[in-house]
């Protein structure tokens, strides 16, 4: 593994442990170069697991895609990394659950956007923005206005 701040290939694990829901392990790891301590995971890898996009084509799932989503909408946000690690692992136990080998984008989006309003509204509308595609203010004001009522409804749908 080569360190992130020095970039030398040379560590050793510090600690390791099962993370929170059991789908991998955690390991600290400390440069022998610099002496610098990081986090890694590792996880099964499974390839089989496709997204169908809205175009048609099938890509392999990305946990990694999905958590650069999050981290944009939640951008100068006061939403931890373990709080953006928790939906990613939330959504892929999620999918897996379901057994099947193919899962919608628009399920991804669905379910990001919906563990994105219980966790803060601003990331939300940033993530629903560029999810839903508004076209304009009225799209926008249509996704807002429950969430400025109180009303504690999902969001609708913009055509």
């Amino acid at each position: 593994m080569r360190c992130p701040y020095c970039n030398v290939d040379n560590d050793r694990v510090v600690d390791s442990r099962s993370s929170d829901d059991g789908s991998a392990i955690r390991r600290r790891r400390e440069c022998s170069s610099c002496k610098e301590r990081y986090t890694t995971y590792e996880r099964l890898e499974d390839v089989s697991l496709k997204v169908i996009k809205k175009n048609g084509e099938r890509e392999p799932f990305s946990r990694e895609k999905i958590r650069q989503g999050l981290e944009k909408a939640c951008w100068k946000r006061p939403i931890s990394a373990d709080q953006i690690n928790n939906v990613v692992n939330s959504i892929e136990n999620a999918i897996r659950d379901q057994n099947e080998m193919e899962v919608s984008s628009g399920l991804l989006g669905e379910m990001v956007m919906e563990r994105l309003q219980q966790i803060d509204q601003v990331a939300f509308v940033r993530f629903a923005s560029v999810y839903r595609e508004f076209k304009d203010v009225r799209d926008f004001v249509e996704q807002v206005r429950p969430m400025l009522r109180g009303d504690s409804r999902r969001t609708q749908p913009i055509d």
